[in-house]
């Protein structure tokens, strides 16, 4: 990330403290579904632990590489800005669903935006990286990226079974 970090070092900041908090939040949405699906009866939903435990593994993953990257640029990553102030603030109404009683398909309603959000920021960040000509840093966000991709295709299969199941069997919860 020495190109793009030498670019506007404080403005970088910025952003990866933006993702910072969102990966943060989204480790704790994780951590809730995952609680909600091991306790639940549905087998199909069962059956995605492993996977879900995977995509969370990665949102911590992604934490630390964005915590370690502002370090190296001089900043901390525990210092609260304006962009991740306002992703914190978001992310409460996300959590609010998710650590409620709500049902396991607007949990996975929740986690999808959750998802769209941190794959547009990603994909901000490559396109950032790509402009200012910085090959390394634009090949670190794009693995994030891909991660998140990965995560959005999970979500999407979710809800479709859920909306199979309340459309065509009844509703599953």
């Amino acid at each position: 990330m020495e190109i793009l970090g030498k670019t506007n070092p404080e403005k970088v900041i910025e952003l990866l403290s933006e993702r910072l908090a969102y990966e943060r939040s989204g480790v704790k949405l994780y951590d809730a579904i995952l609680k909600k699906v091991k306790a639940s009866r549905h087998t199909q939903l069962k059956k995605l632990q492993k996977e879900l435990k995977e995509h969370r593994d990665q949102e911590v993953e992604h934490a630390e590489w964005c915590e370690e990257q502002i370090r190296a640029l001089g900043g901390d990553p525990e210092l609260e800005t304006e962009k991740s102030l306002l992703v914190e603030t978001e992310a409460q109404g996300l959590e609010q669903i998710i650590f409620s009683d709500a049902p396991l398909s607007q949990m996975f309603h929740a986690l999808n935006l959750a998802e769209l959000g941190d794959n547009a920021g990603w994909a901000q960040l490559v396109g950032l990286a790509e402009q200012c000509g910085d090959d390394d840093a634009r090949a670190e966000f794009q693995e994030r990226l891909e991660h998140e991709e990965e995560h959005l295709r999970l979500t999407h299969r979710v809800l479709g079974m859920f909306v199979r199941a309340e459309v065509l069997e009844g509703e599953m919860a």
